[in-house]
């Protein structure tokens, strides 16, 4: 032995701990497989299993409540009947994180039981990309109430902007009746006390006014009983108008629906008009500052095409259904 240990310069108890490896295991124990630390506690299957019992609703395992939080869940791994897995909150957090599982608000969403939805969408779709230049879309946008309405901006740390409170409103409500071109991409309307088939038609009109040529155009709306009625059907096919309704449930379609939000967010939130008249005014100065810095139709088309070219990579067409349903 000590000869060993000196021919290897090594420790005599080194050396005799590896005859007594070798005289138990052969020639593994020329490679050890040293490794630090403790071996796993949690296999890949615990691991598959704690992230499949945080992506499932706790009802539908017995659970009274509707979520899970970090304590609930590892309380629950520590002590189903299926599989065991004890697992520290700050792990289990560490797991979650690892396998992308994020904690995030509940979400809605509504199906369209439009029979004709597939061709609705359709012809949205192709009179928006064959003749942009001559589709429009119109909708209403409110109720417009008047009372602050709580927003955000930039202020001094601590220094927040405060509004008053308000309990009584006096003032009715508006609807904004807005009318947007697509192909030069100007949004502008007018405020109206209510809904109706009436002033439906006389947005309408000014629609048709904006391409005073005499041909067809195409305005996109949703199926709302005053955008209906005979009055309006039977003056767009005297002006060449054809009307594309919107499936039911399918808002999404109408191109005017995404030029709402911005005047929600830029006249209406953070906002405490006295009136109507002066949250009018601000709305109209809003859409001439809007309209005045809008994108120049060559970087629409260019949006557009690129917009094209991305649905038909992923192999869907508009509306995110797959082209081969469509088809």
């Amino acid at each position: 032995m000590p000869a060993i240990a000196r021919l290897v310069q090594g420790d005599e108890d080194a050396v005799r701990g590896v005859i007594h490896r070798f005289n138990d295991t052969g020639l593994a124990s020329l490679d050890p497989q040293w490794a630090g630390g403790r071996p796993r506690l949690i296999s890949p299957e615990d691991e598959a299993f704690i992230v499949a019992t945080a992506t499932t609703r706790p009802e539908k395992l017995d659970q009274p409540f509707t979520r899970w939080s970090l304590r609930k869940l590892a309380t629950y791994l520590a002590k189903n009947p299926s599989r065991v897995v004890r697992v520290g909150r700050e792990r289990l957090r560490q797991f979650l994180h690892k396998h992308e599982v994020t904690f995030q608000r509940t979400k809605t969403w509504k199906e369209s039981s439009d029979p004709d939805r597939e061709a609705k969408l359709a012809r949205i779709e192709h009179v928006t990309t064959r003749f942009p230049d001559r589709v429009f879309a119109f909708d209403e946008f409110g109720p417009l109430t008047i009372r602050p309405h709580l927003g955000a901006g930039w202020v001094r740390k601590g220094h927040p902007d405060r509004l008053p409170a308000n309990y009584h409103k006096l003032h009715g409500v508006r609807q904004f009746h807005g009318c947007y071109s697509v192909g030069d991409d100007t949004l502008w309307g007018v405020v109206r006390r209510k809904k109706s088939a009436a002033n439906t038609l006389t947005a309408l009109k000014s629609i048709r006014a904006a391409r005073p040529d005499g041909a067809p155009i195409y305005i996109i709306l949703d199926n709302l009983s005053a955008h209906r009625g005979q009055t309006i059907r039977t003056w767009a096919a005297r002006n060449k108008v054809e009307l594309c309704f919107t499936p039911t449930y399918s808002s999404w379609a109408n191109p005017i629906e995404a030029h709402f939000g911005p005047l929600r967010t830029f006249v209406i939130a953070g906002s405490n008009y006295p009136n109507h008249t002066v949250a009018t005014r601000a709305l109209h100065e809003h859409l001439r500052w809007r309209n005045a810095n809008a994108r120049h139709p060559d970087v629409l088309a260019a949006q557009r095409r690129e917009r094209a070219r991305i649905r038909s990579e992923k192999g869907i067409r508009w509306g995110r259904q797959l082209l081969t349903q469509a088809a």
